[in-house]
């Protein structure tokens, strides 16, 4: 018998139906997507610290490296932490951990102390979401999910998405320094609500166990593979640090010996990430197009800004100030999207959203040096639009088909294949531009054209790779305790 198929669990803890619902997703929804922002906003601001910090790119890039690289070693051990540590403190630690960078990164007088910031930043933010989707799992009947659900896309969707446009307009009327210092108000007033609101809703096991391998073979499993993924861009410049396939292979090797140790200890329930959620053919396959989803909307994130400004010849705030609309589309959707979720299930949302996603990335295809702004804009709306129609399905249906003690390790399991599937789409789309682009010039194309020949490449296979994916669209199905479910409602 699958997970799918077995019947769903009793709430994780008694206190479950007393919490009210309401003000603890509000409060961790605004958290994360503070802390989700910043995982975006120095690819813009990238050029004025290097002027003001000295450093070169390469080196300047490890502000964005360094982060994912803390994101994919953390965010595998939140399994554990949620099950092992009460819910408040595990969002203390969460929050402290991202003022605590924050704060360095505001004061940082040299380039080590900044990036020493960011990684302190992405300890705490990597926890933020698994806790997030956790507390709505336990919390939020079956029949109400979709509706949070939805609520939380637009910290996942929109957070990257809009983090370049404000930092563009931070940009544009002070230094760097202010990334930080407008955060730090909002992250330490979420600390003290968090005080008053957020309660202890999970159940936790004290005897867990830590095992002290497997985060070893975890942290250097994702971080080779994240670090390998991430250099791929340098590597097709002849930047890259090290040959890129020396990360990638030890990550791969050393994550295939996690995976392994993972299925010995999860027998005696001592897994650091419990896989037994792939059991579930609902996770496994929303798993799978989360990734090809997140890998579309990161690689178009790296990809528009370049061909906006290196193509079309448009400053910085121009470009934050277009891709915003699409950004804020994807949030205004995301609620009633999670409510025709509730009602329709995911089917009716899925299937046009993958079709739409693949037909914008079609159109993104067509970009070249003589492509008018407008349809640029149209065709960035259209993609938001199918990836707004996918994201809380998927997310739903996924961890909607669990037992509540798998939650934990569902949410760190989703929140570890988004950083991998952002770092693969990212040096899939840079990778395919540079190579084409550094054929082009070659040939004695000159650079605006060799640029803009790089950008219809990588989004053309982009493209064929959504399109490959439509069809498995058709199977995902709405978990059996969403649609049965005789919850009370939402307080």
């Amino acid at each position: 018998m699958t997970l799918q198929d077995s019947p769903p669990e009793t709430a994780s803890t008694p206190t479950t139906p007393a919490v009210k619902a309401g003000p603890v997703i509000a409060l961790l929804v605004i958290a994360a997507f503070v802390v989700i922002l910043n995982e975006t906003v120095m690819g813009v601001a990238l050029t004025p610290i290097m002027e003001d910090l000295g450093v070169t790119a390469a080196t300047g890039q490890w502000l964005t490296t360094g982060f994912l690289l803390t994101m994919a070693v953390v965010i595998p051990l939140t399994g554990f932490l949620l099950e092992r540590f009460p819910l408040r403190n595990v969002f203390f630690a969460a929050m402290i951990l991202f003022s605590t960078g924050t704060l360095i990164g505001a004061l940082a007088p040299t380039f080590e102390v900044l990036l020493a910031g960011r990684i302190v930043q992405a300890s705490g933010t990597a926890i933020m979401m698994p806790l997030l989707f956790t507390t709505v799992l336990t919390i939020v009947p079956a029949s109400h999910r979709g509706r949070m659900m939805g609520v939380i896309t637009i910290v996942i969707a929109v957070a990257p998405a809009v983090g370049p446009t404000v930092s563009g307009l931070i940009l544009s009327i002070a230094t760097w320094h202010f990334l930080f210092w407008s955060v730090l108000p909002i992250a330490l007033i979420a600390l003290a609500l968090g005080a008053v609101w957020v309660r202890n809703v999970t159940k936790t096991r004290p005897d867990a166990r830590f095992d002290v391998l497997s985060v070893v073979l975890s942290a250097v499993g994702f971080g080779g593979l994240i670090f390998g993924l991430s250099s791929i861009g340098e590597a097709a410049a002849g930047e890259a640090p090290v040959p890129i396939w020396i990360p990638l292979v030890v990550g791969s090797v050393s994550l295939v010996a996690f995976v392994l140790r993972q299925l010995q200890l999860q027998k005696v329930d001592g897994a650091l990430l419990d896989l037994r959620t792939f059991q579930s053919k609902t996770f496994s396959l929303a798993v799978v197009l989360v990734v090809i989803v997140m890998a579309s909307l990161f690689g178009s994130l790296i990809l528009l800004p370049i061909y906006l400004q290196q193509v079309l010849g448009l400053n910085v705030l121009s470009v934050g100030l277009m891709l915003l609309p699409g950004g804020v589309l994807m949030g205004v959707m995301a609620p009633f999207v999670g409510n025709a979720f509730d009602r329709f299930g995911p089917t009716p949302l899925v299937i046009p959203g993958m079709v739409i996603a693949a037909g914008s990335l079609w159109g993104m295809a067509t970009f070249d040096a003589g492509t008018t702004v407008g349809w640029v804009i149209a065709v960035h709306l259209g993609l938001n639009l199918g990836l707004g129609l996918v994201f809380t399905p998927l997310l739903t249906s996924a961890l909607g088909s669990l037992p509540p003690r798998l939650y934990p390790y569902g949410s760190a399991t989703v929140g570890t294949m988004q950083q991998v599937a952002g770092a693969a789409g990212t040096a899939l789309f840079v990778t395919l531009m540079s190579v084409t682009a550094a054929a082009a010039l070659a040939e004695g194309t000159d650079q605006v054209a060799a640029t803009a020949a790089g950008v219809h490449t990588a989004f053309f296979v982009g493209a064929v790779l959504a399109s490959a994916a439509v069809p498995l669209a058709l199977f995902v199905r709405k978990p059996a305790d969403m649609v049965e479910s005789g919850n009370a409602p939402v307080h």
